[in-house]
């Protein structure tokens, strides 16, 4: 047996779930989010905690079980308190600057680079070195982060670009230098 599927999703105070089959629309202060779930999981709401079963101990739907009660939960998570993903600019002159709902980086390239979020994800700066992605579904926040990330990665030599907060970058030494030329 899972030992996380098995466990029981508190619903805190103003949480409603909707269970149609296997699709489950979670609504919270947040927001709303709905997924569908695999065929070999059943959710079943019982008082206020959700139960993930499945329907057989096939290495499929064990698989699926652990993975769909974490899902669940984070969706339960994501309306109640949100998730949010720090990310930091490292470099002489980078920096990040938001216009609107938009995002606009200056991280070395002849042109400024220019991120819209996707409906649903927030992005804060609240230093010009610092940017913060908030969200209610934890893949988006995740996505999006990676996405700013991925603008400038971070590079092993003198450790510029854009790093997620508390990321550690593997230092590489450089050229040895000209010494035994004559």
């Amino acid at each position: 047996m899972s030992r996380i599927g098995k466990r029981p999703i508190p619903l805190p105070q103003g949480v409603e779930v909707t269970i149609e089959g296997n699709r489950v629309a979670v609504k919270g202060p947040l927001g709303t989010l709905e997924r569908e779930f695999p065929e070999g999981v059943t959710i079943e709401k019982q008082d206020a905690v959700l139960l993930v079963h499945r329907r057989s101990d096939e290495p499929r739907d064990r698989a699926l079980h652990g993975l769909s009660r974490t899902l669940l939960n984070n969706m339960v998570v994501g309306v109640t308190q949100g998730f949010t993903k720090g990310l930091e600019i490292v470099g002489v002159g980078y920096r990040a600057a938001k216009q609107g709902r938009k995002l606009t980086l200056t991280i070395g390239y002849s042109h400024p680079v220019e991120i819209e979020p996707p409906e649903g994800v927030e992005i804060e700066v609240p230093a010009p070195t610092k940017i913060v992605v908030k969200g209610a579904d934890k893949e988006k926040v995740g996505h999006v982060a990676a996405y700013i990330r991925s603008v400038r990665e971070p590079e092993p030599y003198k450790g510029k670009g854009i790093r997620y907060e508390g990321e550690v970058i593997r230092r590489k030494a450089g050229k040895a230098g000209g010494k035994g030329k004559k």
